[in-house]
Protein backbone atom coordinates (compact mmCIF):
# COMPACT_ATOMS: atom_id res chain seq x y z
CA UNK A 1 0.00 0.00 0.00
CA UNK A 2 2.75 1.87 0.64
CA UNK A 3 4.07 2.14 -3.12
CA UNK A 4 0.49 3.36 -3.93
CA UNK A 5 1.27 7.12 -4.19
CA UNK A 6 4.39 5.79 -6.28
CA UNK A 7 2.74 3.95 -9.05
CA UNK A 8 -0.03 6.56 -8.97
CA UNK A 9 2.51 8.56 -10.15
CA UNK A 10 4.18 7.06 -12.64
CA UNK A 11 0.52 5.79 -14.00
CA UNK A 12 -0.49 9.62 -14.15
CA UNK A 13 2.60 10.06 -15.99
CA UNK A 14 2.19 7.55 -18.93
CA UNK A 15 -1.18 8.70 -19.44
CA UNK A 16 -0.28 12.23 -19.87
CA UNK A 17 2.34 11.33 -22.40
CA UNK A 18 -0.47 9.20 -24.32
CA UNK A 19 -2.88 11.55 -24.22
CA UNK A 20 -2.21 13.01 -27.22
CA UNK A 21 -1.36 9.91 -28.89
CA UNK A 22 -5.07 8.50 -27.62
CA UNK A 23 -6.07 11.59 -29.16
CA UNK A 24 -4.61 11.64 -32.72
CA UNK A 25 -5.61 7.57 -33.06
CA UNK A 26 -9.54 9.02 -31.85
CA UNK A 27 -9.00 11.67 -34.43
CA UNK A 28 -7.74 9.56 -36.74
CA UNK A 29 -10.71 6.93 -36.93
CA UNK A 30 -13.16 9.85 -36.66
CA UNK A 31 -11.17 11.31 -40.34
CA UNK A 32 -11.08 7.65 -41.78
CA UNK A 33 -15.05 7.91 -41.17
CA UNK A 34 -15.58 10.85 -42.50
CA UNK A 35 -13.53 9.72 -45.91
CA UNK A 36 -15.56 6.46 -46.14
CA UNK A 37 -18.77 8.86 -45.93
CA UNK A 38 -17.73 10.77 -48.39
CA UNK A 39 -16.70 8.45 -50.71
CA UNK A 40 -19.98 6.46 -50.33
CA UNK A 41 -21.81 9.81 -51.25
CA UNK A 42 -19.70 10.38 -54.10
CA UNK A 43 -20.39 6.80 -55.44
CA UNK A 44 -24.43 7.63 -54.34
CA UNK A 45 -24.14 10.67 -56.92
CA UNK A 46 -27.10 8.93 -58.82
CA UNK A 47 -28.38 10.86 -61.79
CA UNK A 48 -31.94 10.52 -63.38
CA UNK A 49 -33.50 11.96 -66.52
CA UNK A 50 -34.80 15.58 -66.24
CA UNK A 51 -38.33 13.88 -68.23
CA UNK A 52 -38.97 13.33 -64.24
CA UNK A 53 -40.25 16.60 -64.10
CA UNK A 54 -41.16 17.80 -67.22
CA UNK A 55 -44.62 18.44 -65.52
CA UNK A 56 -43.04 20.62 -62.80
CA UNK A 57 -43.48 23.84 -63.57
CA UNK A 58 -46.96 23.16 -64.76
CA UNK A 59 -47.67 21.51 -60.78
CA UNK A 60 -45.68 24.59 -59.04
CA UNK A 61 -48.11 27.17 -60.56
CA UNK A 62 -50.98 25.10 -60.08
CA UNK A 63 -50.20 25.28 -56.38
CA UNK A 64 -49.37 29.08 -56.81
CA UNK A 65 -45.59 29.01 -56.54
CA UNK A 66 -43.21 30.47 -58.84
CA UNK A 67 -40.97 27.40 -60.12
CA UNK A 68 -37.84 29.59 -61.11
CA UNK A 69 -37.07 30.59 -57.34
CA UNK A 70 -37.27 26.84 -56.11
CA UNK A 71 -35.35 25.67 -59.56
CA UNK A 72 -32.51 27.67 -58.90
CA UNK A 73 -32.30 26.82 -55.04
CA UNK A 74 -31.34 22.83 -55.99
CA UNK A 75 -29.31 23.86 -58.90
CA UNK A 76 -31.86 23.37 -61.39
CA UNK A 77 -32.67 25.59 -64.32
CA UNK A 78 -35.80 25.27 -66.74
CA UNK A 79 -33.18 25.27 -69.65
CA UNK A 80 -31.97 21.33 -68.29
CA UNK A 81 -35.33 20.34 -67.73
CA UNK A 82 -36.54 21.42 -71.38
CA UNK A 83 -34.37 18.53 -72.72
CA UNK A 84 -35.91 15.46 -71.02
CA UNK A 85 -32.85 13.16 -72.15
CA UNK A 86 -30.59 15.32 -70.05
CA UNK A 87 -29.15 13.50 -67.11
CA UNK A 88 -29.92 15.67 -63.34
CA UNK A 89 -29.10 14.85 -59.69
CA UNK A 90 -31.29 12.81 -58.22
CA UNK A 91 -30.63 14.67 -55.14
CA UNK A 92 -32.02 17.76 -56.33
CA UNK A 93 -35.14 16.42 -57.42
CA UNK A 94 -35.53 15.16 -54.26
CA UNK A 95 -34.84 18.47 -52.50
CA UNK A 96 -36.89 19.98 -55.14
CA UNK A 97 -39.96 18.17 -54.21
CA UNK A 98 -39.55 18.44 -50.98
CA UNK A 99 -39.30 22.46 -50.85
CA UNK A 100 -41.94 22.59 -53.12
CA UNK A 101 -44.21 20.74 -50.29
CA UNK A 102 -42.98 23.18 -47.40
CA UNK A 103 -43.33 26.11 -49.65
CA UNK A 104 -46.64 25.23 -50.92
CA UNK A 105 -48.68 22.95 -47.95
CA UNK A 106 -49.14 20.48 -49.99
CA UNK A 107 -48.11 16.83 -48.86
CA UNK A 108 -48.86 15.17 -52.33
CA UNK A 109 -47.05 16.85 -54.72
CA UNK A 110 -45.05 13.61 -55.41
CA UNK A 111 -48.68 11.87 -56.63
CA UNK A 112 -49.42 15.47 -58.53
CA UNK A 113 -46.20 15.16 -60.31
CA UNK A 114 -46.83 11.12 -61.05
CA UNK A 115 -50.39 11.66 -62.16
CA UNK A 116 -49.49 14.40 -64.58
CA UNK A 117 -46.44 11.95 -65.94
CA UNK A 118 -47.14 10.22 -69.16
CA UNK A 119 -45.65 6.96 -70.54
CA UNK A 120 -43.99 9.27 -73.08
CA UNK A 121 -42.12 10.91 -70.34
CA UNK A 122 -39.75 7.98 -70.26
CA UNK A 123 -38.32 8.66 -73.76
CA UNK A 124 -37.30 5.94 -76.08
CA UNK A 125 -37.62 3.25 -73.42
CA UNK A 126 -41.01 3.18 -73.43
CA UNK A 127 -41.28 1.89 -76.72
CA UNK A 128 -39.57 -1.32 -74.93
CA UNK A 129 -41.84 -1.16 -71.94
CA UNK A 130 -45.06 -1.31 -73.81
CA UNK A 131 -43.70 -4.54 -76.18
CA UNK A 132 -42.55 -6.78 -72.94
CA UNK A 133 -44.91 -10.18 -72.79
CA UNK A 134 -45.98 -9.17 -68.98
CA UNK A 135 -46.11 -7.13 -66.68
CA UNK A 136 -42.72 -8.81 -64.85
CA UNK A 137 -40.98 -8.71 -67.59
CA UNK A 138 -41.53 -4.44 -67.78
CA UNK A 139 -40.26 -4.03 -63.91
CA UNK A 140 -37.31 -6.12 -65.06
CA UNK A 141 -36.64 -4.08 -68.65
CA UNK A 142 -36.83 -0.82 -65.69
CA UNK A 143 -33.92 -2.86 -63.38
CA UNK A 144 -32.23 -3.66 -66.61
CA UNK A 145 -32.43 0.13 -68.17
CA UNK A 146 -32.12 2.00 -64.75
CA UNK A 147 -29.19 3.88 -65.45
CA UNK A 148 -31.44 5.20 -68.20
CA UNK A 149 -34.00 6.42 -66.33
CA UNK A 150 -33.45 6.66 -62.15
CA UNK A 151 -30.19 5.26 -61.09
CA UNK A 152 -31.21 5.38 -57.66
CA UNK A 153 -34.61 3.55 -57.67
CA UNK A 154 -34.38 0.43 -55.86
CA UNK A 155 -37.00 -1.80 -56.76
CA UNK A 156 -37.54 -5.26 -55.51
CA UNK A 157 -39.99 -7.98 -56.33
CA UNK A 158 -40.82 -10.80 -53.32
CA UNK A 159 -43.34 -13.57 -54.71
CA UNK A 160 -45.53 -14.81 -51.64
CA UNK A 161 -47.86 -17.63 -52.57
CA UNK A 162 -50.58 -16.18 -55.03
CA UNK A 163 -49.37 -12.52 -54.06
CA UNK A 164 -46.34 -10.18 -55.12
CA UNK A 165 -44.87 -7.28 -52.85
CA UNK A 166 -43.24 -5.10 -55.23
CA UNK A 167 -40.85 -2.99 -52.79
CA UNK A 168 -39.58 0.38 -53.64
CA UNK A 169 -36.78 3.34 -52.45
CA UNK A 170 -35.60 6.03 -53.83
CA UNK A 171 -31.73 6.28 -52.10
CA UNK A 172 -30.99 9.59 -52.16
CA UNK A 173 -28.03 11.84 -49.74
CA UNK A 174 -30.56 14.43 -49.53
CA UNK A 175 -31.31 15.53 -45.48
CA UNK A 176 -34.15 16.09 -45.53
CA UNK A 177 -37.63 14.56 -46.50
CA UNK A 178 -37.68 12.45 -49.48
CA UNK A 179 -41.01 10.89 -49.09
CA UNK A 180 -42.88 12.96 -51.82
CA UNK A 181 -40.24 11.34 -54.38
CA UNK A 182 -40.81 8.02 -52.91
CA UNK A 183 -45.05 8.66 -53.30
CA UNK A 184 -43.99 9.98 -56.98
CA UNK A 185 -42.06 6.46 -57.48
CA UNK A 186 -45.07 4.44 -56.61
CA UNK A 187 -47.48 6.50 -58.48
CA UNK A 188 -45.62 6.12 -61.48
CA UNK A 189 -45.44 2.38 -60.84
CA UNK A 190 -49.17 2.96 -61.15
CA UNK A 191 -48.59 4.31 -64.57
CA UNK A 192 -46.79 1.03 -65.67
CA UNK A 193 -49.21 -1.25 -64.70
CA UNK A 194 -51.96 0.79 -66.18
CA UNK A 195 -50.46 0.74 -69.36
CA UNK A 196 -50.28 -2.65 -69.93
CA UNK A 197 -53.07 -3.91 -68.29
CA UNK A 198 -55.50 -1.61 -68.62
CA UNK A 199 -56.77 1.68 -66.69
CA UNK A 200 -58.88 0.08 -64.47
CA UNK A 201 -56.69 -2.21 -63.34
CA UNK A 202 -55.95 -2.17 -59.40
CA UNK A 203 -53.59 -3.66 -56.88
CA UNK A 204 -54.75 -5.59 -54.28
CA UNK A 205 -53.29 -2.40 -51.54
CA UNK A 206 -50.93 0.04 -51.79
CA UNK A 207 -48.32 0.89 -49.19
CA UNK A 208 -46.24 3.95 -47.84
CA UNK A 209 -44.16 4.78 -44.86
CA UNK A 210 -45.50 7.81 -44.27
CA UNK A 211 -48.40 8.59 -42.20
CA UNK A 212 -51.68 9.43 -43.70
CA UNK A 213 -52.06 13.09 -45.11
CA UNK A 214 -55.65 14.78 -43.96
CA UNK A 215 -56.37 14.56 -47.62
CA UNK A 216 -56.53 11.58 -49.70
CA UNK A 217 -58.27 12.33 -52.93
CA UNK A 218 -55.69 12.04 -55.01
CA UNK A 219 -54.60 8.56 -53.66
CA UNK A 220 -58.06 7.24 -53.99
CA UNK A 221 -57.90 8.67 -57.46
CA UNK A 222 -55.01 7.50 -58.84
CA UNK A 223 -54.90 3.95 -56.71
CA UNK A 224 -58.36 3.17 -56.14
CA UNK A 225 -57.59 0.63 -53.86
CA UNK A 226 -56.94 0.00 -50.06
CA UNK A 227 -54.31 2.36 -49.08
CA UNK A 228 -51.80 1.50 -46.04
CA UNK A 229 -49.68 4.00 -44.21
CA UNK A 230 -46.88 3.75 -41.94
CA UNK A 231 -46.04 0.59 -43.31
CA UNK A 232 -42.35 -0.95 -43.42
CA UNK A 233 -42.41 -0.25 -47.25
CA UNK A 234 -42.89 2.14 -50.10
CA UNK A 235 -44.67 -0.44 -52.88
CA UNK A 236 -47.53 -2.28 -54.37
CA UNK A 237 -48.96 -5.44 -53.38
CA UNK A 238 -50.86 -7.62 -56.75
CA UNK A 239 -51.70 -11.13 -57.31
CA UNK A 240 -49.14 -12.90 -58.98
CA UNK A 241 -51.01 -13.98 -61.89
CA UNK A 242 -51.51 -10.15 -62.51
CA UNK A 243 -47.91 -9.78 -63.04
CA UNK A 244 -47.51 -12.69 -65.71
CA UNK A 245 -50.66 -11.91 -67.60
CA UNK A 246 -50.37 -12.05 -71.15
CA UNK A 247 -49.68 -8.48 -72.72
CA UNK A 248 -52.17 -8.33 -75.54
CA UNK A 249 -50.16 -5.53 -77.01
CA UNK A 250 -46.42 -7.10 -77.55
CA UNK A 251 -45.14 -7.92 -80.28
CA UNK A 252 -42.08 -9.96 -80.11
CA UNK A 253 -40.94 -8.37 -82.84
CA UNK A 254 -40.73 -4.60 -82.22
CA UNK A 255 -39.52 -5.33 -79.09
CA UNK A 256 -36.18 -6.60 -80.24
CA UNK A 257 -36.22 -3.71 -82.42
CA UNK A 258 -36.11 -1.57 -79.45
CA UNK A 259 -34.12 -3.47 -77.54
CA UNK A 260 -31.70 -3.25 -79.82
CA UNK A 261 -31.77 0.66 -80.22
CA UNK A 262 -31.95 1.00 -76.63
CA UNK A 263 -28.52 -0.53 -76.81
CA UNK A 264 -27.20 1.23 -79.16
CA UNK A 265 -27.83 4.65 -77.32
CA UNK A 266 -25.08 6.00 -75.24
CA UNK A 267 -25.03 5.14 -71.24
CA UNK A 268 -25.21 8.13 -69.14
CA UNK A 269 -24.27 8.26 -65.59
CA UNK A 270 -21.99 5.44 -64.21
CA UNK A 271 -22.22 1.89 -62.71
CA UNK A 272 -21.18 1.98 -58.79
CA UNK A 273 -21.23 -0.81 -56.96
CA UNK A 274 -21.61 1.37 -54.14
CA UNK A 275 -24.84 2.38 -54.80
CA UNK A 276 -26.05 -0.86 -56.06
CA UNK A 277 -25.18 -2.37 -52.59
CA UNK A 278 -26.84 0.68 -50.98
CA UNK A 279 -30.15 0.19 -53.22
CA UNK A 280 -29.82 -3.26 -52.12
CA UNK A 281 -29.47 -2.30 -48.37
CA UNK A 282 -32.54 -0.07 -48.37
CA UNK A 283 -34.07 -2.54 -49.44
CA UNK A 284 -33.69 -6.20 -47.88
CA UNK A 285 -32.98 -4.18 -43.95
CA UNK A 286 -36.46 -4.03 -43.43
CA UNK A 287 -37.05 -7.80 -44.60
CA UNK A 288 -34.37 -9.04 -42.53
CA UNK A 289 -32.25 -10.13 -45.51
CA UNK A 290 -29.54 -7.33 -45.76
CA UNK A 291 -26.45 -9.87 -45.53
CA UNK A 292 -23.32 -9.37 -47.38
CA UNK A 293 -24.52 -12.95 -49.18
CA UNK A 294 -28.01 -11.75 -49.74
CA UNK A 295 -26.74 -8.27 -51.13
CA UNK A 296 -24.05 -10.33 -53.44
CA UNK A 297 -26.34 -13.00 -54.67
CA UNK A 298 -28.92 -10.03 -56.11
CA UNK A 299 -26.45 -8.31 -57.73
CA UNK A 300 -24.80 -11.34 -59.51
CA UNK A 301 -21.92 -12.44 -57.73
CA UNK A 302 -20.35 -14.11 -55.17
CA UNK A 303 -19.73 -12.37 -51.06
CA UNK A 304 -15.74 -12.66 -51.75
CA UNK A 305 -16.14 -10.50 -55.41
CA UNK A 306 -18.58 -8.18 -53.95
CA UNK A 307 -16.24 -7.30 -50.97
CA UNK A 308 -13.18 -6.86 -53.46
CA UNK A 309 -15.01 -4.37 -55.85
CA UNK A 310 -16.23 -2.26 -52.60
CA UNK A 311 -12.40 -2.70 -51.38
CA UNK A 312 -11.84 -0.62 -54.62
CA UNK A 313 -13.92 1.38 -54.47
CA UNK A 314 -12.73 2.24 -50.96
CA UNK A 315 -15.87 1.59 -48.18
CA UNK A 316 -16.38 -1.55 -46.97
CA UNK A 317 -19.71 -3.79 -47.03
CA UNK A 318 -20.42 -2.92 -43.29
CA UNK A 319 -20.24 0.59 -43.47
CA UNK A 320 -22.55 1.10 -46.47
CA UNK A 321 -24.84 -1.33 -43.85
CA UNK A 322 -24.16 1.29 -41.01
CA UNK A 323 -24.68 4.17 -43.42
CA UNK A 324 -27.99 3.34 -44.39
CA UNK A 325 -29.14 2.13 -41.01
CA UNK A 326 -28.74 4.79 -39.44
CA UNK A 327 -30.71 6.88 -42.35
CA UNK A 328 -33.70 4.50 -41.78
CA UNK A 329 -33.29 4.38 -38.02
CA UNK A 330 -33.96 8.34 -37.61
CA UNK A 331 -37.07 7.76 -40.67
CA UNK A 332 -38.45 4.95 -38.50
CA UNK A 333 -38.25 7.06 -35.01
CA UNK A 334 -39.55 9.60 -36.52
CA UNK A 335 -42.45 7.40 -37.32
CA UNK A 336 -44.15 7.74 -33.57
CA UNK A 337 -46.33 4.89 -34.56
CA UNK A 338 -43.65 2.18 -34.61
CA UNK A 339 -42.77 0.97 -31.04
CA UNK A 340 -38.66 0.74 -30.57
CA UNK A 341 -39.48 -2.77 -30.39
CA UNK A 342 -40.50 -2.68 -34.17
CA UNK A 343 -37.56 -0.28 -35.05
CA UNK A 344 -34.87 -2.68 -33.96
CA UNK A 345 -36.55 -5.22 -36.34
CA UNK A 346 -36.72 -3.42 -39.39
CA UNK A 347 -32.98 -2.00 -38.75
CA UNK A 348 -31.97 -6.26 -38.31
CA UNK A 349 -31.73 -6.71 -34.82
CA UNK A 350 -33.27 -9.24 -32.66
CA UNK A 351 -33.75 -7.33 -29.72
CA UNK A 352 -34.10 -3.85 -28.48
CA UNK A 353 -31.20 -3.62 -26.46
CA UNK A 354 -28.83 -4.52 -29.06
CA UNK A 355 -30.29 -1.86 -31.48
CA UNK A 356 -29.85 0.51 -28.14
CA UNK A 357 -26.41 -0.17 -27.76
CA UNK A 358 -25.84 0.46 -31.22
CA UNK A 359 -28.21 3.52 -31.36
CA UNK A 360 -26.19 5.01 -28.69
CA UNK A 361 -22.67 4.05 -29.82
CA UNK A 362 -23.17 5.97 -32.69
CA UNK A 363 -25.78 9.25 -32.62
CA UNK A 364 -24.28 9.48 -28.43
CA UNK A 365 -27.98 9.14 -26.94
CA UNK A 366 -30.69 6.47 -26.50
CA UNK A 367 -33.20 6.22 -29.68
CA UNK A 368 -35.59 6.68 -27.10
CA UNK A 369 -34.93 10.40 -26.54
CA UNK A 370 -35.42 11.12 -29.92
CA UNK A 371 -38.98 10.84 -29.07
CA UNK A 372 -39.05 13.29 -26.32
Amino acid sequence: MAQWPEFAFHLTTVIYHLMPWLINVKAGFGFLELEMRKRVVQHNAALKRAGVLVHYEEVARKLGLNPQPLLRKVGLTSQMLSAPANMIPMDSTVALLDLTSQASGCNTVGLMMAEARELADFGPISLLLVQQPSMRGVLYTVLQYRHMLNESLGLYIEDAGKTTFIREEIVTAYQGNSCQSSDMAVGVLMLLFRAVLGSQWRPQSVHFTHEAPQDLQIHKRLFKCPLQFESDFNGVVCLSADLDKPNMQADAAMAKYAQSFMDALPKPGHNSVVLDVRRSVYLLLPMGRASIDQVASGLGMNARTLQRRLDEAGVSFKFVLNDVRCELAQRYIDNTSYPMGRVAELLGYSNLSSFTRWFTARFHRAPSSMRI
